[in-house]
């Protein structure tokens, strides 16, 4: 019997196999801790990640990746982005070669700035077979059940759809489109922005600063997305203001807790140590500026934001208008 797979345990990973699993569909999720496995096999809880969440009956967890893998019709990947490669290497050889693959990180991969679909690209599946989904998809809400929406996106509009149907149920809503560029840059730019406005936060600065952060950030990162080629609707939409919306407001917002973290005063180091959980803005903003920088893009409060990181800006020191020109028009 067909099944989807979900490579990845975590919070979001763990959600997004109930999605699917509410949707109707068996789904085998693999974990890398066998105590993890385990929990969700025998109780159907994640209590490390997902305190409190009853997950479905058809949803199953195991450590062996390629029980998990074999015969599934779709494999969901929803592990850090900069494990991706590894992963799937050790994955490739039980993906079923039409499987349809798809992406649910929110990542650029470190030295080669490589979107995540084209990492998977590069590891031998078919560009066709790849889909991504993005969204303002906060795991812990979602898994309460609390409605929302999300975007699948693939080349293959056909893909999209199948994808869709797959993860839509009666709290969660799949839309599609055929702007992979735009929404998975939209996953990635949108954390750089949360964790701006958590330094911001952090600090304690007010409403003031932390919109003019969202409302500059949105058109820093729209003008680097157009430059890779994605549509400016994509942008203004689930993958691109929604997300952006979500995760720079919430404290639910892993990175939004990072910037937050070090807008405290706490050190790089010490927010990766505290945090049990990925922060993939904190490993995108090196990658994306030496993409900007190969294409010639001003990304001010991105840049600022790596500044802090490596310690050369004081937390109290980042604003959204450092590195502009005031008498430049806003859409600029």
């Amino acid at each position: 019997m067909t099944h989807l797979a979900v490579l990845g345990a975590g919070s979001w990973g763990t959600t997004f196999a109930k999605v699917l699993a509410d949707a109707g569909s068996e789904v085998r999720l693999w974990a890398r801790r066998g105590e993890i496995a385990r929990e969700i096999q025998n109780t159907n809880r994640n209590s490390d990640y997902l305190p409190g969440i009853n997950l479905p009956r058809n949803l199953h967890s195991s450590t062996d990746m390629a029980d998990v893998l074999s015969g599934a019709s779709q494999v969901y990947l929803a592990v850090p982005s900069q494990h991706l490669r590894s992963n799937l290497q050790d994955a490739r050889a039980h993906i079923s070669s039409d499987a349809l693959v798809v992406s649910l990180m929110k990542g650029v991969e470190a030295g080669s700035g490589l979107r995540m679909s084209e990492v998977i690209a590069e590891e031998g599946i078919e560009s066709p077979r790849i889909a991504v989904v993005s969204g303002p998809n906060l795991a812990l809400e979602i898994a309460k059940e609390q409605p929302t929406a999300a975007v699948a996106s693939s080349e293959s509009e056909e893909v999209a759809g199948a994808v869709a149907t797959s993860a839509t149920n009666a709290y969660f809503k799949t839309f599609i489109n055929t702007d992979v560029v735009g929404t998975e840059f939209g996953g990635v730019l949108k954390n750089l922005i949360a964790v701006a406005v958590g330094i911001a936060d952090g600090v304690g600065y007010g409403e003031n600063t932390k919109a003019s952060i969202i409302t500059r950030g949105l058109a820093e990162i729209s003008a680097f997305a157009a430059a890779f080629g994605a549509k400016p609707q994509t942008m203004s939409g689930l993958a691109g203001l929604g997300d952006l919306i979500a995760t720079c407001e919430s404290p639910l917002s892993r990175n939004n807790t990072a910037g937050r973290l070090l807008g405290q005063g706490h050190s790089f180091t010490d927010v990766v140590a505290t945090m049990n959980q990925t922060a993939e803005g904190l490993s995108a903003v090196k990658p994306v500026l030496e993409l900007a920088q190969r294409q010639g893009i001003a990304m001010p409060i991105v840049t600022q934001v790596g500044q802090v990181l490596d310690g050369s800006r004081d937390p109290r020191e980042l604003a959204p208008h450092f590195a502009t020109d005031s008498d430049t028009p806003e859409g600029e």
